[in-house]
């Protein structure tokens, strides 16, 4: 089961980072003439995070997500003013411990699956207290 170590706060007037920009994209196949300089920077406040007041990052443990390309040890940036859907990768908090699984609504209820067949979905039981933390956007993946 993926769990969560402490959400921390994007402030603000905190930035993730600045980071130059490479002028052409970078071919993943073959290679292609290369340029020796950047074209200025890029922020990644403005592609990564869409509400500053609502966005957290946390850091995953387990390997239960490990399908949808979370691993442990990445960060997700986690929006909760976002409406969690039916597919959505949730943080969640199932009778008070936190976990973070892909949110399905089905028939006959809530099931918190697991994206690593070696690990077991979570069918919510009706008595269970259930809450969607917030929505995860994006996963800093490291390689």
């Amino acid at each position: 089961m993926g769990v969560i170590v402490g959400p921390r706060v994007v402030d603000a007037g905190f930035s993730l980072m600045s980071v130059l920009l490479a002028p052409i994209p970078v071919a993943a196949g073959y290679p292609s003439p290369a340029q020796d300089y950047f074209d200025g920077r890029i922020d990644l406040n403005e592609h990564l995070i869409k509400d500053v007041t609502s966005t957290f990052v946390v850091r995953v443990t387990g390997e239960s997500m490990e399908g949808s390309g979370i691993s442990d040890g990445d960060e997700l940036i986690v929006n909760r003013a976002l409406e969690p859907k039916d597919g959505s990768v949730v943080v969640a908090v199932l009778d008070g411990e936190l976990t973070i699984k892909r949110l399905r609504v089905t028939p006959s209820g809530v099931v918190l699956q697991a994206d690593n067949p070696k690990y077991p979905d979570i069918r919510v039981p009706a008595m269970s207290e259930l809450t969607i933390w917030g929505v995860a956007t994006t996963c800093l993946h490291h390689i």
